[in-house]
């Protein structure tokens, strides 16, 4: 009880936070000059917050500083996180290579009848996407496709377009090697399996809706694809022994690792690639998580700082104002999420940011950590899911020469998501949490 009342007690201060908004005025300030939110590196405005942080509070020397930086950064979390992504890029450069993705897609359009082209590439979307554990390569996967079908269809290309986005965000939220979950995970402390059936049971209902809705825009459609769709379902079994090897448990590690290798044998058993380019597909994938790697290291850093000269507690102490009870709690780290997702326009540094003010009030209302890590999760994808400028929607606005505002109107999945997660924090009987 007296830690109770010792937390109520401590006073946070607004000034701490001042690196974060040096960050997020940075960002977004080149964003909105420039035109393009991708333009500056993220890491380049983390390191200049960084740099901000280490000016602050003098009372606390610069040794003292490095110490604080380097336990946040040392943090088993942390650590484990990283390495989760860097063994999470190594399988998706393999799979990649190997011709996992082409023959995963058209596998289901050789099997869709013509009424269901839009609601299957929906569908399609959310298997890869779950299987690649990336929104934005599901996205650049399946685009065109979806270019193509409305060209034979005569759909309005947007809708075609939407139901890809949609789609890609429905496996970003849920995928077991997706950067969004593990960090997700990580930063609350709960099973990948655990938080996967949890965030499933929300956002089914959305996901059914969903399909309904493309099927009943373009129930009339019709279409034939000139192209054979050739696959090899060898190529989709690394996809299926990640997918399957999650679900039951295994260690997180082995099913990457044991994917990555199952993607090699079948590469080079296909010609996808030879012998001689193993260690090179690997490298490309990974390489491709140096990035959210270093980022993710750099806000450790950054936290622990702030964390130190009171910022968390600050936030932590405007947030509680407005909390009664559990459901106040997942409502605080649901807008929590989404709010930090649309200043930053990337959904995993947003649960990375968000994810230890996250923790401490899920921790103080006794929300579980599973639903904790669901509520980022869904609601930095909501967010990320139908902002003009995130990643997602501009790639696939490019690639079909549209502008991302035409694609919007038809992003139904994010708002049913967040319709369908808002149902289960006010409706749903939280279950007590074991003393």
């Amino acid at each position: 009880m007296s830690n109770e009342v010792n937390k109520t007690e401590i006073k946070g201060k607004a000034i701490a936070l001042l690196p974060i908004g040096i960050f997020l005025v940075l960002f977004l300030g080149m964003g909105i000059v420039t035109g393009d939110f991708y333009k500056t590196p993220a890491i380049v405005c983390f390191l200049i917050a960084l740099f901000v942080a280490f000016l602050q509070n003098r009372k606390v020397s610069f040794g003292d500083k490095m110490k604080i930086i380097a336990k946040g950064a040392g943090d088993e979390n942390i650590i484990t996180m990283c390495l989760i992504f860097l063994c999470a890029g190594a399988f998706s450069g393999t799979v990649s290579a190997s011709g996992g993705v082409e023959s995963t897609v058209n596998l289901g359009l050789s099997v869709l009848p013509a009424p269901f082209a839009v609601a299957g590439l929906f569908v399609i979307g959310c298997f890869i996407s779950v299987s690649m554990g990336t929104s934005v390569g599901t996205v650049a996967a399946l685009t065109p496709i979806a270019v193509e079908i409305s060209h034979k269809t005569g759909f309005d290309m947007a809708i075609c377009v939407g139901a890809v986005v949609c789609g890609a965000m429905f496996g970003d939220n849920l995928s077991m090697i997706s950067d969004t979950t593990i960090a997700a995970v990580k930063t609350q402390g709960c099973d990948m399996k655990d938080k996967f059936k949890e965030n499933f049971l929300i956002v089914l209902p959305a996901a059914l809706i969903t399909v309904v809705v493309f099927f009943l825009l373009t129930r009339n459609g019709s279409f034939a694809l000139t192209d054979s769709m050739t696959y090899n379902f060898w190529k989709v079994v690394p996809y299926l022994f990640v997918l399957v090897g999650a679900l039951i448990g295994i260690n997180v590690f082995i099913v990457l690792i044991g994917g990555t290798v199952l993607s090699l044998i079948v590469g080079v058993a296909t010609g996808a690639f030879p012998l001689s380019d193993i260690f090179a597909v690997m490298g490309d994938g990974v390489m491709g998580m140096y990035d959210i790697t270093v980022i993710s290291i750099i806000v450790a850093c950054i936290v622990s700082l702030v964390k130190e000269y009171g910022g968390i507690q600050f936030v932590l102490n405007i947030i509680r104002k407005g909390i009664k009870g559990k459901r106040g709690a997942e409502l605080g780290i649901a807008g929590l999420a989404l709010v930090v997702d649309v200043c930053t326009a990337n959904n995993t540094v947003a649960i990375v940011m968000a994810g230890p003010i996250a923790k401490e009030i899920s921790d103080e209302y006794g929300v579980e950590p599973k639903r904790s890590a669901s509520l980022l999760d869904i609601f930095s994808s909501v967010g990320q899911g139908m902002i003009p400028y995130g990643a997602q929607l501009l790639t696939a606005a490019t690639i079909a020469s549209l502008s991302p505002v035409e694609v919007m109107p038809y992003l139904c999945y994010p708002v049913l998501m967040a319709v369908s997660a808002l149902f289960f924090i006010l409706l749903r009987k939280n279950k007590a949490v074991d003393s």
